[in-house]
């Protein structure tokens, strides 16, 4: 009878156990190269945008009702704000009287870092832009707007660019947040001299708190973590938490930093960032991590899974589950792009045309390219292979490319009726491989392994796969300070001889 009832008491005990497991999800929760988020909240639905640097259309947007699996909606901006020049940067969103803003960094026509801003009545449509609010200094950049007794402040990073200690600068703007009123006042100094950007900045019970990112925000030595400084007034001063970091990176994550809070329903505050991955998951560039805020006893900000960044963490609302999309497919039937699409605007202005299995690729050369137009997608895990069909034949170099920039690319091209496979480094061209192919109409597919690591194939059928033989495989010089390289297709040659292609998969 002992042993019966401790059997069931044991059995009692797990099945209790059991049902306390907590589901969890895995960051990145926004996969592939979206460094600097802002994420907001409209009634049960969030949307999150990020930084697309060279990349256009510009600031992808992405929609949430669970905050772990997002959808690409749409972009702010489908083409450029007429004041910008390039370098599209950390913008942020702010919902105020039913309207959706965007304070965003873009650099003006003489190459300097700015904020502008734009708005729209609904979140997955463009935005209108209302051109540049914040010109100050050398520099102003990552801007923050909070609303505090009814006035709105906007926060921006200045003096990064002068000798002296970087300052978070805030200044009052009118009503419809679309102009500055008074002169700037300084929050937080950088006296400590860790650098310090990315600010979010909120009032939370008796304080007004102070979140940044410090240290080296870019690149395979990026140590970002996340700093926290308090006051019990918005002027300050600002005191700033002994026990810094908040937030630093681990085994799994090289860095972490600059975001913005959101609430759900219910108050909780959840962080969203940026992450580099350690090891071959640091060439799918920062991509948006999400964490737990709270508030200690002491009313100090701290994160509930630790200072120490942790891919695994519970979901934020129970009986929800993390789908992984493992695929990206496009068979050109619509007569639009497909969100995900992106190209350097810098070096090319593209010219499109889709529908009925096809894509018309070409494009108009800028700013002394030699180096074609690129359609490309952004890497989502560091190993992964892509491939097409190239459907015509003429002058035009066309096929895949693994593209860093204008300077640093790869391309597995058809031409006149070979296969070319060239690299493109620092501008110099390499032509590594040139071959007469049996078809007029290749399959044409590059393999990706460890982020970097490139073996190159060609079919006639898409079913058997002849590898091109090569003394080469990586192509680390791809991934520039601010981004990383992308896969895609590209069109090297004059816009009367386009590309055409019969579909896109990675995998």
């Amino acid at each position: 009878m002992k042993k019966l009832l401790l059997l069931f008491a044991c059995i009692s005990c797990i099945h209790f156990t059991s049902g306390q497991r907590v589901e969890t999800y895995n960051n990145p929760v926004i996969r592939g190269d979206l460094a600097d988020p802002t994420i907001i909240r409209i009634g049960n639905t969030y949307y999150a945008t990020g930084t697309s640097s060279e990349w256009a259309p510009y600031y992808p947007m992405f929609k949430s009702n669970d905050l772990i699996n997002w959808k690409q909606t749409g972009h702010i901006f489908n083409k450029q704000p007429e004041w910008t020049l390039s370098s599209f940067w950390a913008p942020e969103l702010f919902y105020h009287n039913n309207k959706v803003y965007v304070y965003y960094t873009a650099r003006d026509k003489n190459g300097v870092s700015y904020i502008g801003v734009a708005t729209s009545d609904n979140p997955e449509k463009e935005f209108t832009d209302h051109g540049l609010l914040v010109k100050f200094g050398k520099e102003a950049i990552d801007a923050f707007v909070m609303e505090d007794n009814g006035d709105l402040y906007i926060t921006w990073k200045a003096y990064g660019l002068d000798k002296r200690p970087i300052e978070l600068l805030c200044n009052k703007m009118s009503k419809d947040g679309l102009r500055l009123e008074g002169e700037p006042f300084t929050l937080l100094r950088d006296d400590d001299h860790t650098l310090m950007e990315g600010q979010y900045w909120f009032k939370k019970g008796d304080y007004y708190y102070l979140m940044y990112a410090t240290n080296n925000c870019c690149g395979p030595k990026s140590d970002y973590q996340v700093y926290v400084a308090r006051s019990k007034t918005l002027k300050g001063p600002y005191e700033k938490y002994e026990g810094n970091p908040i937030l630093t990176g681990s085994n799994d994550i090289l860095s972490c930093g600059h975001g913005t809070v959101t609430t759900t329903p219910d108050g909780r505050m959840f962080y969203l960032c940026h992450a580099y991955l350690n090891g071959a998951g640091f060439f799918t560039g920062r991509q948006p991590i999400l964490l737990e805020l709270t508030i200690d006893k002491d009313q100090w900000l701290r994160f509930k899974s630790g200072d120490i960044a942790q891919l695994q963490q519970p979901v934020p609302f129970p009986g929800t589950k993390q789908k992984i999309i493992n695929e990206f497919r496009d068979n050109f039937k619509s007569k639009k792009l497909k969100n995900d699409w992106c190209w350097n605007y810098l070096y090319s202005d593209i010219d499109t045309k889709t529908g009925n299995g096809y894509l018309l690729l070409s494009g108009t050369q800028k700013n002394n390219s030699q180096n074609g137009t690129a359609l490309c997608v952004r890497s989502v895990k560091p190993n992964y292979s892509f491939e097409t069909q190239v459907t015509n034949s003429n002058k035009s170099l066309k096929g895949l490319t693994f593209y860093g920039d204008d300077k640093n690319l790869v391309i597995l091209g058809y031409q006149n009726n070979e296969l070319i496979l060239k690299e493109v480094k620092d501008g110099k061209e390499n032509i590594i491989r040139k071959m007469n192919l049996p078809t007029n109409k290749p399959y044409l597919k590059i393999k990706i392994t460890e982020g970097c690591n490139c073996s190159f194939f060609w079919s006639k059928n898409q079913k058997d796969w002849h590898i091109i033989n090569t003394d080469k495989n990586g192509y680390n010089q791809l991934d520039r300070w601010d981004r990383v390289a992308r896969p895609g297709l590209i069109h090297c040659g004059e816009s009367d001889q386009p590309a055409e292609f019969s579909y896109f998969i990675i995998q």
